[in-house]
């Protein structure tokens, strides 16, 4: 469960990066915060 929940979080973040570099920040800014906030180092949402 701890690798699913680390490779969801850093897919997030990428796709958050990916938008900020197309110019869609907001999504990017959203994106990058939930990946953080779901990741096993965050504070995660299914524990």
């Amino acid at each position: 469960m701890t690798f699913i929940l680390w490779l969801l979080a850093v897919i997030l973040v990428v796709a958050g990066i990916i938008r900020l570099f197309q110019k869609q920040v907001l999504w990017g800014i959203v994106l990058i915060v939930v990946g953080l906030l779901v990741g096993p180092g965050g504070v995660s949402i299914f524990t």
